[in-house]
Parts: structure tokens; sequence; C-alpha cells
């Protein structure tokens, strides 16, 4: 199935390419999502009417999320939990408590921008975390974890 991309899209392509991918990819995620329409006729005219208001939202978006990264460059992020002996957690931090301690230092951030490829975090330590703020921008913070 060919569709016309809206946004840039990571392993896929960039605004407005033809691409060709699975059709239950197309219905089910992309076309729902508003990231891309079906390549027929009228969706080409009609995406070449909006191109430069799309290209200017996705030009916004990137320097916000620029933004974004340059505050959490230097930013440790200290999570206090309680722990046992050996330094062992209680339960977990994941991506939710990270996204609440880095909004609550003061840069908005959601729980579907932290990337734990390791899974969640069960010992005190300090960790580095990965924030994917936008397709083309993934920024490291460290999260120390101590006891409370």
């Amino acid at each position: 199935m060919q569709v016309i991309l809206r946004e840039k899209i990571r392993k896929l392509g960039k605004l407005g390419e033809l691409v060709n991918v699975k059709p239950g990819y197309a219905r089910n995620f992309l076309i729902p999502g508003k990231k891309a329409m079906m390549a027929t006729k009228t969706n080409l005219e009609r995406f070449e009417a909006e191109r430069a208001e799309l290209e200017k939202v996705a030009q916004a978006n990137l320097a916000s999320a620029q933004a974004r990264a340059d505050k959490l460059k230097d930013v440790v992020i200290t999570i206090a939990a309680s722990a046992g002996e050996g330094g062992k957690l209680f339960g977990s931090i994941g991506t939710k408590d990270i996204a609440d301690a880095v909004t609550a230092a003061g840069v908005e951030t959601h729980k579907h921008e932290i990337r734990m490829p390791h899974g969640v975090i069960r010992q005190i330590g300090e960790y580095e975390i990965e924030l994917h703020l936008h397709t083309d921008i993934d920024t490291p913070i460290k999260v120390s974890v101590v006891a409370e």
C-alpha cells in the first residue's frame, strides 16, 4: 500500500515522501494518527496545498524539542525510593516516575519519551536514561536513585 508521509518517521521516510507500507500498518497506525494519507491523485494535490504549513509545524516541533534538550543537558534527576539491604528497591522506578521527576525539575516530559532498553530500575545507583524528544533528537539524562 502506498502512502504519503505527513511527518518524518524514523526508519520509514521524510515529510512528503511516497512510501510503500503494509496495509495493516497504514490502516491501524499511520492514517488514524494523521502521520500519513493514502496516495491518491486528490490526496497528492491536497498534500501539496498544505505542504508549507506541515513543514512549518515540523520546524516548530524540532525547535521546541531542541530547546527542551538544551535545558536537560546537565540535569541530574534524583529519585528517592524505599530500599532494603544491599540497595535493592521495594518496587521499581519506571518511565512514569522518571517523567514526573523530569517535569518537576522544570522540563515538561511524557512517559512515552523515556527510553529504558534494560527495563525498569530496581537498584540504588546512577543510571543514564535516553529521552526521545523528537525523531531527530535523543538526549541522555542522569538519574540518581537514592534510598529514602
